[in-house]
C-alpha cells in the first residue's frame, strides 16, 4: 500500500507550501521514501507508522513514533508539525486530529484512493474510498490552495490530494502555483 520508493509527484509539486526547515508529520510513513526525500532537504521529520520493521531504518533521520492509531490512542494530540503529509492512507475517524495537527502558518499535504479506485484495482473495499468532495470537506478550516480528484495513471488509480493551508497571511509567494 505505500507504494514504490519514488516520492509522490503531489508532495514535490506542493513541498514549497512546507516551512523551510520546518517539522513535518509523515503519517503511515511506511518504509519512509517521503520521510528521506524531506529529511534530505531539511526538514526535521516526525515518522508514525504501525510497522516497527519498517520505520527502523528511519530513526537516523527521523523521529520515529511506533503507534497502532486505528486501535489506539492518537499519540500527538499535543503537538503541532509545520507540515501534516499523508500518502495512501485513510482512516476518518482521525481526519479532525491530522487536520488539527497543522500548525498556523503550516501546511497539509495529502492523496489517497477515492471512490472509482475499485475499478482498477486495491484497495477497492468502500472504507477506504474517498467520496466525492470529502477530503475537501475534512479540511474545513485550511485554506486550499490546490484539489484534485480524478484518475492518474502509472499505475492507474483514483486519487483526491489537497494542499491546504493553517493560516492565509503567511509569507509572500507562498501560495504560488506550482508548476
Amino acid at each position: 500500500m505505500h507504494g514504490n520508493e519514488r516520492p509522490s509527484d503531489w508532495l514535490q509539486r506542493w513541498a514549497h507550501l512546507l516551512p523551510a526547515g520546518g517539522t513535518v508529520l509523515d503519517l503511515a510513513c511506511g518504509r519512509g521514501r517521503h520521510v528521506r526525500w524531506l529529511a534530505e532537504r531539511g526538514w526535521r521529520v516526525t515518522a508514525l507508522d504501525r510497522d516497527t520493521d519498517a520505520v527502523k531504518p528511519l530513526e537516523t533521520i527521523a523521529d520515529v513514533i511506533v503507534a497502532d492509531i486505528e486501535n489506539g490512542p492518537w499519540p500527538l494530540a499535543a503537538r503541532r508539525f509545520d507540515g501534516v503529509l499523508v500518502t495512501n492512507y485513510l482512516w476518518r475517524p482521525l481526519l479532525p486530529a491530522i487536520v488539527e495537527a497543522v500548525a498556523p502558518g503550516g501546511a497539509l499535504l495529502y492523496e489517497t484512493f477515492a471512490i472509482g479506485n475499485e475499478t482498477v484495482g486495491r484497495p477497492s473495499r468502500p472504507e477506504f474510498l474517498l467520496q466525492p468532495g470529502e477530503l475537501l470537506r475534512a479540511a474545513d478550516g485550511l485554506v486550499v490552495v490546490a484539489y484534485e480528484c480524478g484518475r492518474l495513471d502509472d499505475p492507474p488509480r483514483f486519487v483526491q490530494r489537497i494542499a491546504a493551508t493553517r493560516d492565509p497571511a503567511g509569507p509572500v509567494g507562498r501560495h504560488l502555483t506550482a508548476g
